[in-house]
């Protein structure tokens, strides 16, 4: 969107990663889903609106999110909406600028996954306009289980727009290849989030899962406007801050799959946390793959990449087709019951840093329909 006046100086992402690498280290429960969510967020005098339609029933395989624009215009949240919060060149590829402060780089991030929450919602990369949908497996929609201590997601769980990790380019950090989806997000604020808001974010570091055999980035990032956003700038922050919160992110994605009897999950570094200017280096990355695909010069294979911000990509379609793409799916019913969820699944391989910080914790528990309890360990 565009910039007000008074808004700061704007910096290249290539400014920041010099930036970072100099003097990275400083010294100093929500409804899941309405029908029509308008999203405003305020940084900085800066005012970001989008919107989403459901179509289809939650929980259900017909279940669709689409997201509109400020001037209710249907757009993608994999391709219009930019990478860089206040960036005004949200009809240009690239997207390069972002706003600045206090040395942070701020960028948009995507909630497809609300705290506390099992359902795995995700960004449809191979549908049109790129709706967020239930993910299905083997016919049947899916939802993470709950390993002890967590409920769900420990996080809220999203996407950077306009980055692409390449299925096609082995990564020689790791030595796998991209998973081909968007790059994924961690943000560890305070707020549980809304599925489908957009929320400006700063970026503290990275977590390399090898997925599958597969490269799967997770970027740890906090909202701008979190009431721990002055005092937590890197990972070493996070360590001093959120005592525990590390190690149980990294407990949480090694073990997320076993309950459905697949193996443990690797990590690149020994599950050690890069910081916040190697992540840069691979949202970077990512986004230049990105910028290929929309140019037609990276092979995304079923990836769609209609979009209706971006003039210059051949891809950017118009008002009549965008209608007919929506129109294709079912307008929302009653809602199908929510999976049980409640069954609770334990593993001896808790890391002992996170289990000593749950020896005196109380973990609050907040559940899809807005009630909470607590529990002592």
């Amino acid at each position: 969107m565009r910039a007000g006046a008074g808004v700061g100086r704007l910096l290249w992402l290539p400014w920041a990663l010099q930036c970072h690498r100099s003097s990275c280290r400083r010294g100093t429960p929500a409804r899941l889903l309405q029908p029509w969510v308008l999203i405003c967020r305020s940084h900085g005098g800066l005012m970001a609106q989008y919107g989403t339609e459901q179509r289809g029933q939650l929980h259900s395989p017909d279940f669709r999110l689409y997201f509109k624009n400020s001037k209710g215009k249907y757009i993608s949240p994999f391709h219009d909406i930019p990478l860089f919060a206040g960036s005004n060149e949200d009809k240009e590829i690239p997207a390069k600028r972002s706003k600045n402060s206090e040395s942070e780089v701020v960028l948009n991030m995507v909630v497809e996954v609300p705290r506390w929450t099992n359902a795995k919602m995700e960004i449809a990369t191979k549908e049109p306009l790129n709706p967020i949908k239930q993910d299905v497996k083997q016919g049947k929609l899916r939802y993470v289980a709950n390993i002890f201590p967590h409920k769900g997601y420990i996080w809220n769980y999203g996407a950077f727009p306009q980055t692409w990790e390449d299925p096609n380019h082995k990564d020689d950090r790791t030595g796998c290849c991209g998973d081909n989806d968007p790059i994924d997000v961690c943000e560890i604020g305070s707020q549980v989030r809304t599925l489908g808001e957009v929320v400006p974010v700063k970026v503290l570091g990275v977590l390399g899962l090898i997925d599958e055999g597969e490269t799967d980035w997770k970027v740890l990032a906090l909202s701008v406007d979190d009431p721990e956003s002055q005092k937590i700038h890197n990972i070493d922050d996070v360590r001093k801050f959120k005592p525990g919160y590390l190690e149980a992110t990294v407990d949480w994605f090694r073990l997320y799959k076993v309950p459905d009897r697949k193996p443990e999950n690797q990590f690149a570094f020994n599950g050690t946390f890069k910081d916040k200017a190697f992540a840069f280096e691979i949202i970077q990355s990512t986004h230049e793959y990105w910028k290929a695909l929309l140019h037609k010069k990276a092979d995304g294979g079923a990836i769609k990449c209609t979009n209706t911000q971006l003039d210059t990509s051949p891809y950017c379609c118009n008002e009549e087709e965008v209608q007919a793409i929506v129109q294709s799916v079912p307008s929302p019913t009653e809602d199908y019951p929510v999976s049980k969820e409640g069954k609770t699944h334990f593993s001896r391989r808790l890391h002992p840093t996170a289990e000593a910080c749950l020896s005196a914790t109380h973990v609050i528990i907040y559940t899809p329909c807005s009630m909470s309890h607590t529990v002592s360990f």
